[in-house]
């Protein structure tokens, strides 16, 4: 019988791949090596190939799309529930395989080399960010042995650095201070990496026609911009708006039954770097919205007063959200009314 779906289980070296036909029957079953996995694909007839959406799905879906195929990259979440049997590679492929068959489940959409190329920017950054603020406590952890506590904020800490290295100043000894002058050093090193990625990143939004468009809505600017285009891409993955703020967990949880609808706070599901960036950037506004008096500001000052700061930044974030998917989808800028 006709070969229509294959469920490939990928992994570092070893893959594993299942056949189905139309009535999700299992046909064959094959192991695979990483060098022959595109092999397999060139030399097999145009199907739907189903991989779950982790580590290397985006290249692996784009080569295999290069090889005629059609590629659906199943959420891993909504596979668990397929899965029979004990759990081994072939029993997860076979998952894969009837999961993407399911009309109701949505598939993750496939990052090219342009939103990786960006994505590793951020995630460069980030890793930078948690490194500074990592060698900033253990300096403070360090200090507070000897007696010495300061307020919190990187910029107190490099003020009171420079005072600290004085050779007037008797609180510490010289080879503490030689220690600190080191600390001080892979400071200002992570600070200069920083730098370096804020610029690249904001090369990026510049030069992305995407990106420029998102800049005209209000609370997000070029980090913003090129996080939610490394997610979202063209936005053809998402139906409407909402989708895409559901998809970053910025909409409530249910927990409905009987006819009553329970809905209890946000979900945090999806990308909880970009949902975080997201409410920074609603915040701003929100703070900023109380001097203002022009329809969306207007909007912001009414659910502050009604329910409160946090949940109007959350309820603009995901605001946010929806008009980025709107205008990425348009090709139009923002446009208050």
């Amino acid at each position: 019988m006709k070969i229509t779906t294959i469920g490939l289980d990928i992994a570092k070296r070893v893959f594993h791949v299942v056949c189905c036909n139309k009535e999700g029957r299992l046909l064959k079953k094959k192991m695979l090596k990483r060098a022959e996995v595109l092999a397999f694909f060139h030399s097999h007839p145009q199907c739907l190939v189903a991989i779950e959406s982790c580590a290397t799905s985006s290249y692996w879906a784009r080569e295999i799309q290069g090889c005629g195929h059609e590629v659906k990259l199943v959420p891993p979440q909504h596979v668990k529930a397929f899965l029979v049997g004990n759990k081994n590679d072939y029993n997860d492929a076979l998952a894969i395989a009837i999961a993407a068959r399911q009309p109701h489940i949505r598939s993750a959409g496939i990052k090219s080399v342009e939103q990786q190329d960006n994505q590793a920017q951020h995630k460069a950054r980030a890793l930078a960010v948690g490194q500074r603020t990592a060698l900033c406590n253990q300096v403070r952890g360090l200090v507070a042995e000897y007696g010495i506590c300061i307020p919190q904020g990187i910029h107190t800490l490099r003020k009171h650095i420079s005072i600290w290295l004085e050779d007037g100043n008797q609180q510490l000894s010289i080879q503490f201070k030689a220690l600190l002058l080191q600390l001080n050093e892979q400071l200002h090193t992570l600070d200069s990496s920083i730098e370096v990625y804020d610029k690249a990143i904001m090369q990026y939004a510049k030069n992305n026609a995407i990106c420029q468009r998102l800049l005209s809505v209000p609370g997000i600017g070029p980090m913003i911009s090129s996080a939610y285009f490394n997610e979202v891409g063209n936005g053809r993955a998402y139906r409407k708006g909402r989708d895409v703020s559901a998809s970053l967990g910025l909409v409530p949880k249910q927990h409905s039954s009987g006819g009553k609808d329970v809905l209890l706070g946000i979900s945090k599901k999806g990308n909880s770097y970009l949902r975080c960036l997201l409410v920074q950037g609603a915040k701003a506004v929100v703070s900023r919205a109380k001097s203002k008096d022009d329809k969306l500001s207007i909007w912001i000052n009414h659910l502050v007063c009604t329910r409160g700061h946090n949940r109007a930044c959350v309820a603009y974030a995901n605001k946010m959200a929806r008009m980025a998917w709107a205008i990425t989808v348009s090709g139009e800028e923002y446009s208050p009314v």
